[in-house]
């Protein structure tokens, strides 16, 4: 399967070393295999003055076929409780999904981040939140939690310029 990657630069060695803490999955190296999404992420450098690149990987793994060939795989369906309360540890800064080596799931992004607000801080309930995002559909990201699996499976395959 292809997946991509948007930055201000190319990534052909990803090192998690610069992956940050409170982001959706925790740290991590984040793609997507939707072209149109990662060209997003690397768009909103051209809007801070940067470049915008686009780097694509060949990664051997179908989600939810088996066999994962040893990867620890965490893979969340649609919004749902437990993606939610996932989302809401790792962006507090709680320590988890350490035991995955791979976590599969929908973005929080700008469309679901304002009812994730509200859940966050307490004012509305976890069915509320469900409730709200069901007509959200979510766009899919993959989070490479563990530097081995990057090294030893995920292939840098190249990558172009984004323009606005």
């Amino acid at each position: 399967m292809t997946l991509y990657h948007g930055s201000n630069t190319v990534v052909e060695k990803p090192d998690l070393s610069f992956s940050r803490l409170r982001t959706d999955f925790g740290r991590g190296f984040y793609l997507t295999p939707v072209k149109t999404q990662a060209e997003s992420w690397a768009r909103r450098f051209l809007r801070e003055g940067g470049a915008a690149i686009l780097s694509s990987y060949e990664f051997p793994f179908e989600p939810g076929v088996e066999p994962t060939h040893g990867l620890r795989v965490r893979e969340f369906g649609d919004h749902d409780e437990e993606w939610l309360n996932f989302i809401s540890d790792c962006r507090s800064g709680k320590n988890v999904g350490a035991e995955w080596d791979l976590v599969i799931g929908g973005v929080a992004n700008d469309k679901v981040f304002d009812t994730l607000q509200l859940y966050f801080d307490k004012l509305i309930d976890a069915a509320e939140a469900i409730g709200r995002l069901r007509y959200n559909r979510p766009n899919l990201q993959y989070c490479f939690k563990t530097q081995s699996v990057i090294d030893g499976r995920l292939r840098f395959t190249g990558s172009e310029e984004v323009r606005l």
